[in-house]
């Protein structure tokens, strides 16, 4: 079993003052630690978060990218935790589900749970979600990662200080799959748990992907991977 006093929450956020108080109230009520991460967000973020208690907010003065404002989260939560809980700030996750994570874990075993989304096939899910996952566990793989269902879910339980050590470079959305890798590489386990999700209709929908500008990202972070995998295995020989 985990050590439950050991186990911290942290929500990245970035212009999401329409859904943040929704999410960060509803992970309150669980009883841990809450570490918010205000990554430059310029609109009523920061004062939607002045307003809840019991919670600490990190505030970068502009945007850094997901990657290191999770870094962020993980350098405060590992002076007092030794477990982490990552979920997004859009309302997509439902924090009841940390349960689903905490209990993925056995014995004394370090692993990353990635919280594999279930019900991508429903109406309100955009086709770019659904295909960016299968993409996305495509390459995790072909890069020398884990085989996952669900490479692209932001809810997971990360083990510190083990993931802080780890040589990730991509500081944006790109981290989260890149840590994978090279978890899966530092024979750090990485297992899954099922949790729900939400997506909401059109406009209502708080998303910060941007098609063309995130698939170079992505293909620059794999070709990275690649390489370094293909680097390494011609060095063993």
């Amino acid at each position: 079993m985990l050590n439950r006093s050991k186990i911290a929450i942290i929500i990245p956020a970035y212009n999401h003052g329409t859904r943040i108080a929704d999410v960060v109230q509803q992970a309150v009520l669980l009883g841990y630690p809450i570490f918010v991460v205000d990554d430059g967000s310029t609109d009523s973020t920061a004062e939607t978060l002045a307003t809840i208690k019991d919670i600490t907010v990190l505030t970068h003065p502009q945007n850094m990218g997901k990657g290191l404002a999770l870094q962020t989260g993980f350098t405060a939560t590992s002076k007092s935790s030794d477990w982490a809980v990552t979920l997004d700030a859009d309302g997509q996750h439902k924090p009841e589900d940390i349960e689903n994570l905490l209990l993925a874990v056995k014995g004394d075993n370090r692993s990353i749970v990635i919280g594999a989304r279930q019900g991508m096939d429903g109406e309100n899910v955009p086709w770019t979600s659904k295909f960016g996952r299968g993409f996305s566990n495509f390459w995790v793989r072909l890069s020398g990662g884990p085989q996952t269902s669900d490479s692209q879910s932001g809810f997971r339980l990360y083990p510190l200080p083990e993931v802080m050590n780890l040589d990730v470079q991509a500081t944006r959305f790109q981290y989260e799959v890149e840590v994978l890798v090279k978890a899966h590489q530092a024979h750090i386990p990485v297992i899954e748990a099922p949790v729900q999700v939400v997506y909401q209709k059109g406009q209502e929908r708080i998303s910060h992907f941007h098609p063309w500008k995130d698939f170079l990202r992505n293909a620059a972070t794999f070709s990275r991977l690649i390489f370094q995998r293909i680097f390494n295995m011609w060095n063993r020989k």
